[in-house]
């Protein structure tokens, strides 16, 4: 019904579909505006019960402002020195949406906020709110009035939120930078596919309706769920890609039907039963996929699922119902110079492609070219056995950021970090037994100091006497700052946390801070990692099935994805971990890395895989499916499917490889990691070990259990085979059909039903 719909009234369609577009386009600019910013935190968690005691009982919290001041003569003890920073501590206090504010100055000169050099203090402050409220509505006014310089001082304003404002500002121009160079690229290579550029201007604008699409559908989510601003940016990243990977295999399909000498409202027609239900599979696939990440509890990356959903459903009605519409109209226009105009059929000798020859050549030799292949990508993913999942800071930031250059050096000048204080609230504690319990805290690896109503302890011993005024709130309620040194913050921050939750406690306590709310929020990610590597199999399984009717095809892809993304996590450790190419990149590694950005990569990968999983498996499929040749099929579907995804990745892999020219940390992971994945997946996996092991597995890759295979015969769907025409118009195989393959070519000859 939608192909006749959409060949008897495109204009209309092709119409509609503009303004659709540009109305998404007003929509969509409004809905950037609307997205929320996150914290790496974990909703309900011990850090975060403790956060909101802290701000509850004692109107304070964690310092997510902090101000670097630098003495210009003398020291910071120096009287004018000292003046001016008493000054600028009750002019920061006073500052609006601060609540809490102390410095070097204030607390009596605590070594704690002080520089090696004396040369340098700090300034911490509290601002109260969620990330929206501290980075939207204070810092982007607070920072630029806090950051300056005089005879006496020098003042540079850092602290958590300023830091992550400045990615996400960073982060926003990495990203429509790259968008500049991506779109001119894509359009480029599309020409050069097609050598038709009416085809590549419509392929190219149904990835740009993929993301305008996708944003305005957000606006609607937004009615009910909190959206990261981050999330914004996966659209535009896969709305192009997944625009394009469709765009391609539809307009592929009906240049194959036109090709084989259909007329064009037939070509379209059969391009939408046949590779329409296709990108039906491969969207479901993704979205499925980035799906389930709703498994975490996190808004952050909750985010991404709404995202990828989105757009989805936006590439997906491009590629089905605009795009075929387009072709209509365009008719010969798209197809090969080759072909278009001619009244007779072409034929073409696929036996003689290379990628026939590359997969005939491993079927000869499965085992000994499949190890290989194996062996190789085993090799590269094996920096990963070594990861070591970590906390983000300021490094994620390239060295020219003001932040980043602060606090450089905040760690080449003081040796303890007050600013990231892990804080042990007792809502029901008792300040005169809190001396005993801040003792045992002071011996901990790592720890520089513990203050408390009790007083402050070094080494178990107390060297400044009671602060109850700071420490002390309604009732019993108590609290104590344990201060970490610089080099276990940086080498064991998870660590720290687990120790100082191991102490016994005179009463019950909550143990908060910014290192226990990364912590807490990578210990809720990682948890969670089995749940989702058995969804996404899962997934992929009912997907295949429901596509080939075989339960082995679907475990075979998920052995070969699982292959083809542990090559881009070994190389995220061994880039970005260890620092391999960071002078290149421009980046300072951090020895560890971020969870959240791996598991969203794997998602988005995993995905995009499975795109070229299913559009492989479609063309073997449909060959054995007319053919009973388990062999034969095999390097014929390749040879079929590979101009596509050699097309389709090359793209691909151009564009996610723009983001690697980020200067934010995150990006260059996602850009370097999705490139790698998707080329190693064009080549290595679905040009030799996909026909390697369905030459070892022969008729078995399409063997399901009884029961099995009559559900699939009611429910399952397959892509219809190209029409195949001879000039008399009877139906017959073309030059590609199996028979056509010589003997010689496969060594074992064919297999038949």
């Amino acid at each position: 019904m939608l192909g006749r719909l959409v060949t008897r009234r495109p204009a209309w369609i092709v119409v509609a579909s503009l303004l659709v577009t540009v109305l998404a386009g007003a929509v969509g600019a409004g809905t950037i505006n609307l997205l929320s910013l996150n914290r790496f935190e974990a909703p309900g968690s011990e850090s975060m019960r403790a956060r909101d005691v802290l701000a509850r009982e004692f109107d304070t919290g964690s310092p997510n402002v902090a101000l670097l001041v630098t003495a210009r003569q003398g020291t910071v003890d120096s009287p004018y020195v000292a003046a001016a920073g008493q000054a600028l501590t009750r002019e920061l206090a006073a500052y609006p949406g601060v609540r809490d504010a102390w410095s070097y100055w204030s607390r009596g000169h605590a070594d704690t906020l002080r520089g090696e050099n004396a040369r340098q203090a700090m300034v911490l402050a509290w601002v109260p709110g969620d990330a929206n409220e501290v980075r939207r509505a204070v810092l982007p006014a607070l920072a630029p009035e806090f950051t300056r310089e005089d005879a006496t001082i020098k003042v540079e304003v850092g602290g958590g939120d300023e830091v992550f404002r400045q990615v996400m500002e960073q982060a926003r121009a990495d990203f429509l930078r790259a968008e500049l160079i991506v779109i001119p690229a894509v359009l480029l290579l599309l020409w050069w596919v097609y050598r038709r550029l009416a085809a590549a201007l419509v392929t190219v604008g149904i990835g740009l309706f993929a993301v305008v699409g996708s944003l305005a559908i957000l606006r609607g989510v937004l009615g009910f769920a909190d959206v990261s601003t981050f999330a914004s940016n996966i659209a535009l990243v896969m709305g192009i890609g997944l625009g394009v990977d469709y765009g391609l295999f539809v307009t592929f399909r009906f240049r194959e039907e036109l090709h084989a000498g259909a007329a064009v409202p037939d070509a379209v027609r059969r391009t939408i039963r046949s590779a329409g239900r296709t990108v039906l599979f491969s969207g479901g696939t993704v979205a499925a996929s980035l799906a389930v990440l709703f498994a975490f509890p996190f808004p952050f990356l909750s985010s991404f699922a709404y995202a990828g959903i989105a757009v989805v459903i936006a590439a997906v009605i491009g590629a089905t119902v605009i795009l075929p519409a387009a072709l209509t109209l365009l008719g010969h226009r798209v197809a090969p110079r080759a072909v278009a105009g001619r009244g007779r059929v072409q034929t073409r000798d696929e036996t003689a492609s290379f990628w026939f020859r590359t997969a005939t050549q491993v079927m000869r030799r499965p085992v000994l070219l499949g190890g290989a292949a194996l062996a190789v990508l085993l090799l590269l993913g094996s920096p990963f056995l070594d990861v070591r999942f970590g906390l983000p800071d300021d490094r994620v930031l390239p060295s020219s950021a003001p932040a980043r250059q602060m606090y450089d050096q905040v760690r080449a000048g003081f040796t303890q970090e007050e600013a990231d204080a892990i804080q042990v609230v007792a809502p029901d504690g008792d300040a005169t037994a809190a001396g005993t319990y801040a003792a045992d805290l002071s011996r901990l690896r790592g720890v520089v100091r513990v203050d408390s109503a009790a007083g402050s302890y070094v080494g178990g011993q107390r060297v400044e006497g009671p602060d109850g005024a700071r420490f002390t709130g309604e009732g019993a309620a108590t609290w104590l700052s344990v201060v970490p040194s610089s080099e276990r913050l940086e080498a064991d921050a998870t660590g720290l946390v687990r120790d100082v939750r191991a102490v016994p406690a005179p009463f019950e306590v909550l143990v908060g801070g910014y290192p226990a709310e990364l912590t807490d929020y990578r210990d809720g990610v990682t948890s969670r990692l089995p749940l989702i590597g058995g969804l996404i199999v899962v997934v992929t399984f009912v997907v295949l099935y429901l596509m080939t009717g075989s339960v082995v095809a679907p475990l075979k892809a998920s052995v070969l994805n699982g292959l083809s993304l542990s090559v881009m996590f070994g190389a995220l450790v061994f880039v970005f971990q260890e620092g391999n190419l960071a002078g290149l990149l421009g980046f300072t590694p951090t020895g560890s890395i971020e969870p959240s950005i791996p598991i969203l990569m794997f998602c988005i990968a995993y995905g995009l895989s499975m795109d070229y999983e299913v559009f492989l498996l479609s063309r073997i499929k449909e060959e054995y499916d007319r053919t009973g040749d388990a062999v034969g099929s095999v390097p014929l579907g390749i040879a079929r499917s590979a101009p596509l995804v050699t097309a389709a990745a090359a793209i691909l892999a151009v564009s996610f490889a723009a983001y690697a020219t980020g200067r934010v940390v995150f990006l260059q992971q996602l850009g370097i990691g999705m490139a790698l994945a998707v080329i190693v997946d064009a080549t290595l996996i679905r040009g030799v070990l996909v026909p390697a092991f369905m030459r070892l597995a022969g008729r078995a890759n399409w063997w399901a259990p009884g029961p099995l295979r009559r559900l699939h015969t009611r429910i399952g769907l397959a892509e219809e085979p190209p029409v195949q025409h001879v000039a008399g118009g009877s139906a017959t195989q073309g030059a590609g059909s199996v028979s056509a393959i010589p003997p010689e070519r496969l060594a074992d000859g064919r297999q038949r039903r």
